[in-house]
């Protein structure tokens, strides 16, 4: 299908929007619309009597002054009519703004999985449909709505000159035509500009957002690459620039080539005004009135051209908007999804094949490994040996390519990932900081404990951080961030006095491990590096917590470190994809295999540098 087509059955779905968000500013829209498209036209034959009326030989004084009053409501109308159009504008969009960007981001947030998240092109696209929620919807229809202005002063003006030149009305109508295929074809090349262009901004935006952000200002300064940053940041700029440049030149010369022909077709016109005016055809009034309906004419079709062009523009912008709200989920989610069971007897992995995209290498190679109901399975791996594919799956960001995942014989993926999600609590590697309160930052975990004050705490315990936390300025409502203020429901604008605290890296790991006890009845509890960041006695602690935590539960523990899995009822090593070994952190010690000699590798780490202490200390005077 074309994109003038595909364009046009947009339109209809961004008019639907925009009378949805705001009905009664439409309505007064369109009311307005008719009375500003009336009054030019009014005007200009109200001149025109009155130029014919004084110059008769005996003028009547009260027709003068109605048609006086007539021109001063015209005036007024003029005034006016603006203004009101202008408000009404503002309004409608905002509201549909809200309207629209609310229908984005819940289609956003129906994602189930993260497969769209990490494809750039449809990143892309969801950029310009965040531009196009904004814009779109009103602009359609207030461009809709001065297509309509257009034509009623259009036909008014041309009615006017058709009477008073037939040949002319023809003349100026023909030398319109071209604007309007010219006008298409650019509304259609800045569209797929704006398309082209898309990666770059976004790069720019990520340079811009790095040269910002108080997390990367440390690395920056540290290292000295603000202006390599910034270097990247204008480069991009200026290829997005170049290209809107060549866009602009394009229409400068287009839009200016075509306004010399309508300048000309008009001043031919006045020319054969004048001169039929000297030779008695035209009266005065008859000449202002040709020169003001050939002004209309022309103003109301390169109006008309150019409403249409950017109706179209932003139809084809809008389209974005539309692919994503309508995007079907990327994760097969059944209309009657199976129940999940209460685990009984724990989760499986059964030949499990998986791979990110089809052209890349295989990440899982037939895994199959068990997680019994009750018991703590530790997963044990070289960097790039799918630990962390393993924890996307089980929580279903991902579908396998090939295998199942179990969950007490029930496949995951005739499960409603809400459903499943909703039974686990988990900790992940690249854990969030949220710029919210210590309360909110442990509250996402499950918002609707958010307002259960002892929920919070009793999970801040567990995660040996209370005390951190209620030691900060205004304890768990203070502000985990320095750079915005906690949010206020008296004001639109929160404490400006109220400064954030920043937390360390150790204290946040311990604040996102709350997060996840939160979820007390979870079924399943994943920690992917739970204690990463910690010091080893601070390590030490916490893992003892973690232990009485998960005393009981199904949990799957993620460490590099191996002295933390020692109490795990089953250790699973993989390599490469696949389980190579698996038994108790006993079994796999004496075994003498990859585990076996990671740990006497890290043993032997710690070894040396208490010796190198001890020698330390003992040459100390």
């Amino acid at each position: 299908m074309s994109p003038g087509l595909d364009a046009l059955r947009a339109l209809g779905p961004a008019w639907a929007l925009a009378w949805r968000a705001a009905p009664t500013q439409v309505a007064l829209q369109l009311v307005v619309t008719l009375a500003a498209a009336a009054n030019p036209v009014a005007a200009a034959w109200l001149t025109k009597l009155v130029l014919d009326l004084v110059a008769s030989p005996s003028p009547p004084r009260a027709g003068l002054l109605l048609l006086a009053a007539g021109l001063v409501v015209a005036g007024a109308a003029a005034a006016v009519l603006p203004q009101a159009g202008q408000y009404l504008r503002a309004e409608l969009e905002r509201r549909v703004t809200v309207r629209a960007q609310d229908r984005l981001y819940s289609a956003v947030n129906t994602f189930p999985g993260l497969g769209r998240f990490e494809d750039p092109q449809f990143l892309n696209r969801l950029r310009l449909a965040e531009q196009a929620s904004s814009t779109a919807p009103a602009a359609v229809a207030e461009g809709s709505m001065g297509i309509g202005q257009s034509v009623l002063t259009g036909i008014g003006f041309l009615a006017a000159l058709t009477v008073l030149s037939p040949p002319m009305a023809i003349l100026v109508i023909v030398a319109a035509a071209p604007s309007v295929v010219a006008e298409f074809a650019l509304s259609h090349r800045r569209a797929s500009m704006m398309w082209q262009v898309g990666p770059a901004e976004r790069r720019q935006l990520f340079y811009a957002t790095l040269l910002s952000d108080h997390r990367a200002a440390k690395e920056i300064r540290l290292f000295g690459v603000g202006d390599f940053l910034r270097l990247r940041m204008l480069r991009q700029m200026y290829s997005v620039h170049r290209a809107q440049r060549r866009t602009d030149i394009r229409e400068f010369l287009v839009q200016g080539g075509l306004g010399l022909v309508g300048a000309g077709t008009a001043g031919a016109g006045l020319v054969w005004a004048i001169i039929a005016a000297g030779d008695g055809r035209l009266s005065p009034g008859d000449v202002a009135m040709f020169v003001a309906a050939v002004a209309g004419v022309q103003g109301s079709l390169n109006w008309l051209v150019h409403q249409v062009a950017m109706i179209h523009q932003r139809l084809l912008m809008f389209q974005h908007y539309l692919h994503v709200i309508r995007a079907a989920p990327e994760l097969g989610v059944s209309q009657t999804p199976a129940k999940l069971p209460a685990m009984r007897r724990g989760i499986e992995f059964r030949d499990v094949w998986f791979r990110y995209t089809t052209g890349q290498e295989w990440v899982l190679r037939g895994l199959s490994l068990t997680i019994p109901h009750g018991q703590t399975i530790g997963l044990v791996g070289l960097n790039g040996a799918g630990k962390s594919t393993v924890v996307k799956l089980l929580c279903r960001f991902y579908d396998p390519t090939r295998g199942a995942i179990l969950w007490d014989g029930v496949d995951l993926r005739d499960v409603d990932p809400a459903a499943l999600r909703a039974r686990i609590g988990a900790v992940f590697q690249d854990f969030m900081t949220y710029d919210l309160t210590a309360t909110e930052n442990i509250g996402l975990g499950d918002v609707d404990a958010l307002e259960d004050t002892h929920a919070i705490e009793a999970a801040a315990r567990h995660a040996d951080v209370h005390e951190v936390v209620s030691a900060l300025p205004k304890g768990y409502l203070t502000m985990l961030s320095r750079s915005y203020v906690a949010e206020s429901d008296d004001s639109d604008e929160g404490d400006e006095g109220d400064e954030g605290v920043a937390l360390s890296g150790g204290q946040w790991q311990r604040l996102a491990l709350a997060r996840a006890f939160l979820r007390g009845a979870a079924d399943l509890l994943i920690l992917d590096e739970p204690s990463s960041g910690l010091d080893a006695a601070a390590e030490a602690k916490l893992h003892a917590r973690i232990r009485q935590y998960r005393a009981g539960r199904t949990s799957l523990l993620v460490s590099h470190r191996l002295g933390t899995l020692r109490d795990a009822h089953r250790v699973i090593v993989t390599d490469n994809g696949v389980v190579t070994e698996a038994g108790t952190h006993a079994d796999l010690i004496a075994h003498r295999g990859t585990y076996a000699g990671l740990f006497e590798q890290q043993a032997r780490g710690y070894t040396a540098a208490a010796v190198q202490g001890a020698s330390v200390q003992g040459a100390s005077p």
